[in-house]
């Protein structure tokens, strides 16, 4: 399995699956973040947490922890 976490800057990708339960899942999704839709990887902070990502015509950061939850193809 790849995840969003895997994803290189400068990369994209297809949201193939989100894994995860309940409230953390809800989260996901309701920032826009669903099956089929495409994510670029702007770019990775420093440290590696968070990462930047261009979705939907937006600027979204996500933790390590929630881009490893999304499946990409």
């Amino acid at each position: 399995m790849k995840s969003l976490r895997d994803v290189a800057v400068g990369q994209s990708a297809k949201v193939k699956k989100i894994h995860g339960e309940g409230p953390v899942k809800r989260r996901i999704m309701d920032m826009g973040i669903t099956k089929g839709v495409e994510v670029y990887v702007r770019k990775v902070a420093p440290l590696g947490d968070p990462m930047e990502l261009n979705i939907r015509n937006y600027e979204l950061s996500v933790r390590k922890a929630d881009a490893e939850m999304i499946e990409v193809e």
